[in-house]
């Protein structure tokens, strides 16, 4: 009895040590410092003009770092923080020098009060305050669910404002409904207008601001610097979280196509592919629960240039992803260890500035031969 005892606990054992390990090798041919200590959940940061920097914090402050000192900006709309949502993404308008606009994307109660959904507003900064707050799309219906508000946010070279909100934690409905919000990415002209070649805008009682369908709770989204493709990172169930290039129009297959399982273990489906759904790139399993995501443009680091960064919440390192084409081939870990990896940035001075929960945003310093 006791000899199956002890088989059946180093059964489990092994089972957990496998599910918990990621394999990933370490890279440390770097090492970094912190530029803005003490930050709880650093969401999104972007660099200004002058080099300061607009930092959210999931909790709902907006932070202007400029000089080492911290200044809290005023003029933001009530912010619904609860479960996983609160203030999230932050951009500038690829002609912010010009038009002075701000991009955000938060959690709001606004519309009913049964809980909250996803919202996209712009703003523009004057010294410590917003003025002309400007709300450009709000999701609905607000629901009381605390999960998988997405929320990245990025604007392309054509003035495209792109987005993403996640399932909210309605898998059955939300992904594959286009006349309902969740489990999508949208695009916007830059002043909240829908665009006219939208690929739903004549379909019947479809949001017209929807670019594609069938996701579950994408939070990275970026640019890519020669194609200028959409490419976005989403979190799976327990396992398959993906890497997805956005296509006009196209279904990403959630939940009915998946990689991975419901957490309990239990099947949500034996299908990784259908007729008629695009399959990812890249899938991770076990899941790395990413957020933020980056190419590598800079010659600060020459090994790493035009490869992909995402960071990990669950295993707390930045993923080097080094690519072939759109192919992931190669992964390293970087900053193995010093927190839940919330948000990447590649700064105007060719630097990598990473956003860490509970730490701050360090700076990604190459080793000299």
């Amino acid at each position: 009895m006791k000899s199956r005892f002890y088989i059946l606990t180093l059964i489990l054992s092994m089972s957990i040590f496998a599910c918990a390990q990621d394999k990933n090798p370490t890279n440390t041919n770097h090492s970094h410092q912190v530029v803005v200590p003490d930050l709880k959940n650093p969401w999104g940061f972007v660099f200004l003009p002058d080099n300061s920097m607009l930092i959210t914090e999931k909790s709902g402050a907006l932070i202007h770092f400029k000089n080492g000192k911290k200044t809290r900006i005023t003029g933001l709309p009530e912010i619904h923080v609860y479960g996983q949502g609160g203030l999230m993404d932050i951009t500038l308008h690829p002609d912010y020098k010009s038009n002075g606009w701000i991009y955000f994307s938060y959690a709001s109660a606004e519309g009913d009060d049964k809980g909250g959904n996803t919202a996209i507003a712009r703003a523009k900064l004057n010294n410590n305050s917003l003025i002309n707050f400007q709300v450009l799309y709000k999701a609905s219906p607000n629901t009381k669910a605390g999960q998988h508000f997405g929320s990245r946010i990025v604007i392309d070279t054509d003035n495209f404002l792109f987005f993403s909100i996640g399932d909210r934690g309605d898998r059955d409905v939300n992904p594959q409904d286009l006349t309902k919000d969740g489990g999508k990415i949208y695009r916007l002209h830059d002043d909240g207008s829908i665009p006219k070649d939208n690929p739903f805008l004549t379909s019947p009682n479809a949001k017209k601001a929807i670019y594609s369908y069938g996701h579950r709770n994408p939070q990275g989204m970026t640019i890519h610097p020669e194609t200028k493709a959409i490419w976005i990172h989403e979190h799976g169930p327990k396992g398959g979280d993906e890497i997805n290039i956005v296509q006009a129009g196209n279904n990403y297959g959630w939940p009915k196509v998946t990689y991975g399982v419901n957490y309990s273990g239990t099947e949500i489906t034996n299908k990784t592919t259908l007729p008629g759904m695009t399959a990812p790139i890249h899938y991770w399993d076990p899941s790395i629960a990413p957020s933020g995501m980056a190419f590598i443009t800079s010659t600060v680091y020459p090994d790493w240039k035009g490869n992909l960064l995402v960071g990990s919440l669950k295993f707390q390192y930045l993923d080097l992803c080094y690519l072939k084409g759109e192919k992931v081939i190669k992964e390293e870990r970087l900053l193995d260890g010093l927190g839940r990896v919330r948000s990447v940035v590649q700064g105007p001075d060719g630097y990598i500035y990473v956003g860490i929960e509970n730490l701050g945003i360090v700076k990604i310093l190459p080793k000299k031969e």
